[in-house]
């Protein structure tokens, strides 16, 4: 009897444990990433995707949430093989379909589940597929995606894009355009919108996509709850990372908390760069 009054003390005092140690936010929180892994380059010698597709894909895992630029259809259907447990959308910026980059939203379908999403052109007519805006040199697109979280069916935005490199007005005016997709499209959600945008902090473009007249938006990694980690810079070209050129970013709505803010730097078993940048993870609650 003795042994048996002490079995039952020891249980009920374990499941007192339990749930006076459980995290509270554990239900609340999750990683979102932004990385851009860099086109499927035959000419990257050293660097070549097959040396780093295992690398990119062992990153990812890292979050719950990604944006990801420059995938090619091949290097998505590897991504796909390579993350059973997410699901992937996004569309190729030549033709709407597979032709050229994407800018794909991937996220954990145990976690999450997609309300709707959508692609559109950086450009004056941002529904017509592969139109090519401004000043670029090339079509750009920005992937959205409402999605809603199963634990407390809790709805949020995502947006994910790449900004041209040779246009600077049109990564001012895909900044803009972006700004007021976020106003149209936010409806009182929580929104994270991220991305390659080619420019640095107070930039004219960070400075567009800040501009919306329903929503603000901040930097992620100056209302990072937590000092922020990791380099400063987000780019290494495959040779050293320039703590001068913070170019891919995570910008937030006042609904969102930062509560760490992280920029990895992933080597490939030959210790070289997964990619010729680096991927930034927050992780985030709701206020």
């Amino acid at each position: 009897m003795k042994n048996q009054a002490l079995t039952n003390f020891l249980l009920t005092l374990i499941a007192m444990i339990t749930v006076f140690t459980k995290p509270v936010a554990a239900d609340d929180s999750f990683i979102a990433m932004t990385y851009n892994v860099r086109y499927l380059n035959t000419h990257d010698r050293e660097d070549l995707w097959s040396m780093r597709r295992a690398k990119v894909a062992e990153t990812i895992e890292i979050a719950d949430v990604v944006g990801l630029q420059e995938v090619t259809a091949e290097q998505l259907r590897d991504v796909q093989a390579a993350t059973p447990d997410w699901s992937w959308y996004g569309l190729g910026r030549d033709d709407g379909k597979e032709g050229g980059e994407f800018a794909p939203v991937g996220y954990r379908h145990a976690l999450f589940e997609a309300m709707d999403h959508g692609t559109l052109w950086l450009s004056d007519t941002p529904t017509e597929a592969g139109s090519k805006g401004w000043d670029a040199a090339l079509p750009r697109t920005m992937t959205w995606m409402v999605l809603r979280r199963k634990v407390d069916r809790k709805e949020f935005l995502v947006i994910n894009s790449h900004f041209d490199h040779r246009g600077s007005k049109a990564r001012e005016e895909s900044g803009r355009l972006i700004a007021k997709e976020v106003d149209q499209r936010a409806q009182g959600r929580p929104t994270i919108v991220m991305g390659d945008f080619n420019a640095n902090p107070d930039s004219a473009p960070l400075r567009a996509l800040q501009s919306g007249s329903e929503v603000a938006l901040s930097d992620a990694r100056e209302v990072s709850v937590t000092d922020p980690e990791g380099p400063t810079g987000t780019w290494n070209g495959f040779k050293a990372i320039q703590s001068d050129r913070r170019i891919d970013h995570m910008l937030v709505s006042d609904q969102v908390v930062v509560q760490r803010y992280r920029v990895l730097d992933p080597k490939t078993e030959a210790g070289r760069f997964a990619s010729d940048h680096l991927p930034v993870a927050i992780h985030v609650g709701w206020k």
